[in-house]
């Protein structure tokens, strides 16, 4: 599925501060305090960017390829060329199971 985690600081409401003067337990109470009462945000992503591409027939893959015939000293060798131009990305695609988000802060299983 990749993807990362957010980059920019305070995107997530249970990102920590990161202050000098607030020791790693206090930061960790303000962020799950902050995640419960400042935003209704939930852990879980429903939608994701699709890596797909449509073609100009619409046909839908991650890569395209098309097949030129290059001749050289009289032989005829085919090869495959990469198409890069006239693709449009498929967008936004709905998961069919909700997964946890990348950044949340919560261990899931300890052994």
């Amino acid at each position: 599925m990749g993807g990362s985690g957010s980059k920019a600081k305070g995107v997530w409401p249970f990102s920590g501060t990161g202050a000098a003067g607030d020791s790693a337990g206090e930061g960790n109470e303000q962020s799950v305090a902050r995640l419960k009462c400042s935003r209704n945000s939930t852990p879980f992503v429903y939608t994701r960017r699709s890596s797909l591409y449509f073609d100009e027939d619409g046909d839908l893959a991650h890569e395209f390829y098309e097949e030129t015939v290059v001749t050289k000293n009289g032989r005829k060798k085919s090869k495959l060329k990469r198409i890069q131009k006239n693709l449009i990305p498929q967008g936004i695609v709905k998961l069919n199971h909700p997964c946890i988000h990348v950044d949340f802060p919560v261990i899931l299983c300890e052994v």
